[in-house]
């Protein structure tokens, strides 16, 4: 993860506007940098334990940090149950691990109605789900009804148990791992729910001198050592607040929303060739997820202000899971990653 000192140069498209606001600029960085100082710290907690993959580090605290939700997808073994106990462990928070089965059901995931014999009534046990961190393990091996079952919980934060609604504890955040959708035994998961989650992070086997240094760390007579906790709920709500002070734009407004309706109507951006290819592009949480997104990474990078090179950063995670494959594409064995790729390299930078 990059953490730079200096503060980058301004496009020169957006420089006339940033000179505007040159006072509000200085001390947005200033207090990014006093407050994103603790990530440094949950960085090198995590690396303690998590060898290479920088880049699923970096999308879980851009997903702590912009208050959304996150999808791991990957072969077994990649570590990713993993990343997300680890960053749990360094957040002195309450944190739920949910192993979704076949046989799972929904009451399992948000509690149910019990009676009690003492007071001779009903009364509200809750599950797992009632927890800062939730750790859905394979969420697409439970069958759909378990899984839109987290679909009140993921966007309205509060879960309803008979005639009681509750509202759950903030900050709340769903970290869920799938495996690929070809392999025996799951399920695909309910457009309706992959679009809650804001960031999908596809992961690869790590590099032969990684592999090596797993290998020496797990057969050592020391093992992976323990991470430490390094902050509390209150300074992620805190960082949360100042990510949506990060200044972004208007232009970079713009330019975000040309991405995303360049996935809706390929044909208005000169990209005839992808009209075929897709079934349906982002909805406006897209851009929602993209603007968010972008603001956190600048805060990770210790920026008070949103370059083009942010959104670009975060594009493929925030928008793989929202452009649906005509079967042409299938056929053609093109998949997001391409089409997102034509679509940055098309429409213009601000």
């Amino acid at each position: 993860m990059e953490n730079n000192d200096t503060t980058p140069s301004v496009p020169a498209s957006i420089e006339s506007n940033v000179t505007s606001v040159k006072t509000d600029i200085q001390a947005l960085n200033e207090l990014t940098q006093k407050e994103s100082a603790f990530l440094d710290i949950v960085t090198s907690e995590m690396k303690k334990v998590i060898v290479g993959q920088p880049h699923m580090i970096e999308s879980l605290l851009i997903a702590l940090l912009a208050n959304g939700h996150i999808l791991l997808e990957g072969v077994p073994g990649l570590a990713k149950t993993l990343a997300i106990t680890t960053l749990a462990k360094t957040i002195n928070a309450d944190f739920s691990r949910i192993q979704f089965t076949p046989d799972l059901l929904p009451a399992d995931l948000l509690g149910t109605m019990v009676y009690n014999h003492n007071k001779e009534e009903f009364i509200s046990k809750k599950g797992p789900i009632f927890a800062n961190f939730i750790l859905a393990d394979e969420i697409n091996r439970a069958p759909a009804k378990v899984q839109s079952a987290l679909l009140e919980a993921m966007q309205e934060r509060q879960v309803t148990i008979g005639d009681t609604t509750f509202k759950l504890d903030e900050p709340f955040l769903v970290m869920a791992t799938q495996n690929p959708i070809e392999q025996e035994g799951t399920y695909p998961l309910p457009e309706a729910q992959v679009d809650r989650f804001m960031l999908k992070v596809v992961l690869d086997y790590p590099k032969k001198e990684e592999e090596q240094m797993i290998i020496r760390n797990t057969v050592s007579k020391e093992g992976f050592p323990t991470p430490n906790v390094v902050i509390d709920t209150k300074a992620i709500i805190k960082a949360r607040e100042i990510v949506k002070q990060v200044y972004m734009d208007e232009k970079i407004e713009k330019y975000i929303v040309d991405i995303v309706y360049a996935t809706r109507t390929p044909k208005d951006y000169k990209l005839d060739d992808l009209e075929a290819l897709i079934e349906f592009g982002g909805s406006p949480r897209a851009s929602i997820a993209l603007a968010m997104a972008s603001k956190a990474y600048a805060f990770i990078n210790k920026r008070g202000y949103v370059i083009p090179e942010d959104v670009r950063r975060v594009c493929h995670d925030v928008l793989r899971h929202r452009i649906g494959l005509s079967y042409e594409a299938e056929a053609e064995n093109i998949n997001t990653e391409t089409i997102i790729n034509t679509i940055l390299n098309k429409v213009e930078v601000p």
